[in-house]
């Protein structure tokens, strides 16, 4: 017989521990139902479900810019490869208009001339083709990297915002402990943040 375990996350517990006072009837003072722990139930389930979207967003937006990273990596190793090819072509061409210049040296070798004059036409003709190509994979390179840059750096605004989310957990948990009512306030001016902060890296996007 097999059995499951499952782990939970900080807010887990916590908003298991405020449902759990709201569960059991909390009662102030004067023998009346208490509000305050599932308000803080309903606020960590909140924010711990703005934390879940701004993690995957971050996450999403790390494996863009290295998707990207890749792909810029990938064209940078193509675009070498026709720039060795052009400088390739532009050595067959040197060679054929040295070969045209000596057969005009020749007695009688206007065929040969013209056969070197032939062939040096065409390298020049197929090259122009494979520079164009060559500088059309540096300018994708380019894009590429631009692209996975400002990819990291909305990543790296998820994960701030992320950060604050937790944090705003963690002192609505304490809050619920300690009932203090400034550690409320800031547990709401950090989500708050947090939001504010996922707001501009989506915007930014």
């Amino acid at each position: 017989m097999s059995e499951e375990y499952e782990v939970h996350g900080p807010h887990d517990h916590a908003v298991e521990h405020a449902a759990a006072g709201h569960g059991h009837g909390g009662h102030d003072a004067e023998g009346e139902r208490d509000p305050f722990p599932g308000r803080m139930a309903v606020m960590t389930a909140i924010l711990a479900s703005i934390g879940a979207i701004l993690s995957y967003q971050s996450g999403n937006s790390e494996n863009l810019a290295l998707y990207y990273k890749n792909e810029a990596a990938i064209h940078k190793t193509e675009a070498a490869n026709q720039w060795a090819y052009y400088q390739a072509k532009g050595e067959k061409q040197n060679l054929a208009e040295l070969g045209a210049s000596l057969a005009a040296l020749a007695p009688n070798a206007t065929e040969a001339q013209r056969h070197f004059a032939a062939d040096a036409d065409r390298y020049r003709q197929q090259k122009e083709p494979i520079r164009a190509n060559a500088e059309a994979l540096e300018k994708q390179v380019q894009a590429d990297d631009e692209h996975a840059e400002h990819l990291l750096h909305g990543h790296h605004r998820w994960a701030q915002a992320t950060t604050l989310i937790q944090i705003s957990i963690a002192l609505t948990a304490i809050t619920l402990l300690t009932r203090r009512k400034w550690l409320l306030r800031t547990s709401v001016g950090v989500g708050a943040a947090g939001v504010v902060m996922g707001a501009l890296a989506f915007f930014a996007g």
